[in-house]
């Protein structure tokens, strides 16, 4: 099959970004792959569904219905979802009770807790135009990147890519985190604008996706566009490794307090992470756009591993607030997909824009369990092939 000579490129799944902007397609219909489960439970045996915001749920379903094509099991929900009134507690969960079959899902281990995070959008200071304040580019898509997808040739391959660039007639990998960075602004890429903060450029690199705000008053959105096809390593396990910090500081914040005592380290320790995103500029709507295609919604759309949930399912989730024991159970729809969100039991919690949603984001390594919720007489999606 030739997989010896593709191994010596570097493979990076399509979902390398929180937030990606998918090419228009019908909604994927990924199921359990290496043998997970779905075990069928009544909707008693979710936890706080009785007294769970139903109805505050409803909009995050009905927005993903948008997406859903003709002949999809979830279809006749989705045009019942839609003349449901708002507000109504009850109504929402009759509703999801009758039309729906919870099932619990299960990990190939028979582990039904799993890992559970969170996102966010971050908010940016920038301008259009590069000053001695806003010197760190923010890049659109190189000229010169070359995207091959593989699934053409060896169809096993399915939803990867291959990136470089050209050296004659030879691809070769493209160029690292480091060797963008010594290019400041001479790289051949569009800038889309400029802003402040190298470390909240990393950060917004993480999440796939993000506002600017503009000198001009003007905010703008930018989404995940491509990646330069060198593996994502964690910085936080850098800094840990290197004994600058220990491992319950390597979040988010502990990586940004960092970056403020050591500038002059900033620029070595982010090129040890030699991936690199590549933006576009999205329409002004109302929430950063999902793997799903439609804007998410803050506290109620959460990433997965779409190998084991559809995106556009209603998923229960079962967690705890960041660092608290306080219980987080609430009726959430499967909108979106990330490089790291990898397992059946497994899921990253969107919650919203700017700082205070950055710090609880940064802040939320729960434990949690899913049930998925699937329209009763409707077969369980198949694993993709």
């Amino acid at each position: 099959m030739g997989l010896r000579s593709i191994a010596a490129w570097t493979l990076i799944l399509v979902a390398a970004g929180c937030a990606q902007v998918p090419a228009p397609c019908p909604c994927p219909k990924p199921g359990p792959a290496a043998d997970a489960r779905y075990e069928a439970v009544g909707f008693a045996a979710l936890p706080g569904w009785r007294t769970a915001p139903v109805a505050a749920s409803l909009p995050a379903f009905v927005a993903g219905c948008a997406r859903v094509p003709e002949g999809h099991a979830l279809q006749q929900a989705c045009a019942a979802a839609r003349l449901l009134p708002a507000g109504d507690d009850a109504a929402a969960r009759d509703f999801f009770e009758q039309a729906f079959v919870a099932y619990a899902i299960v990990a190939p281990d028979g582990a039904r807790d799993g890992l559970v995070t969170g996102y966010y959008e971050p908010v940016l200071e920038g301008s259009r135009s590069r000053s001695a304040r806003h010197a760190h580019p923010v890049y659109g898509v190189p000229d010169d990147l070359v995207v091959v997808d593989l699934a053409g040739q060896y169809p096993e391959l399915r939803g990867m890519r291959l990136r470089g660039r050209l050296n004659g007639r030879r691809l070769q990998p493209y160029f690292s985190r480091g060797e963008i960075d010594e290019r400041n602004g001479s790289f051949s890429a569009p800038v889309i604008a400029w802003v402040a903060d190298p470390i909240d450029l990393f950060f917004l690199q993480i999440q796939g996706s993000g506002q600017i705000r503009l000198d001009s008053g003007e905010r703008i959105r930018v989404g995940f566009a491509e990646q330069n096809g060198h593996p994502y390593r964690s910085l936080g396990r850098h800094l840990v490794e290197r004994g600058e910090m220990p491992l319950e500081q390597a979040s988010m914040q502990g990586i940004k307090a960092w970056a403020a005592a050591n500038p002059e380290r900033l620029k070595e320790a982010l090129g040890h992470n030699a991936s690199y995103v590549f933006f576009r500029e999205l329409p002004a709507v109302d929430g950063p756009i999902g793997a799903q295609g439609v804007a998410l919604e803050a506290g109620y759309s959460i990433a997965v591993d779409p190998r084991h949930v559809p995106l556009g399912a209603p998923v229960f989730l079962a967690t705890t607030y960041p660092l608290s024991e306080a219980p987080l159970e609430r009726l959430v729809t499967a909108q979106d997909t990330g490089g790291a969100i990898r397992g059946a039991v497994r899921a990253d919690f969107f919650w919203g824009s700017g700082a205070e949603a950055g710090e609880l984001a940064g802040r939320m390594r729960q434990t949690g369990r899913l049930w998925i919720l699937w329209p009763r007489g409707a077969t369980l999606p198949r694993p993709l092939p």
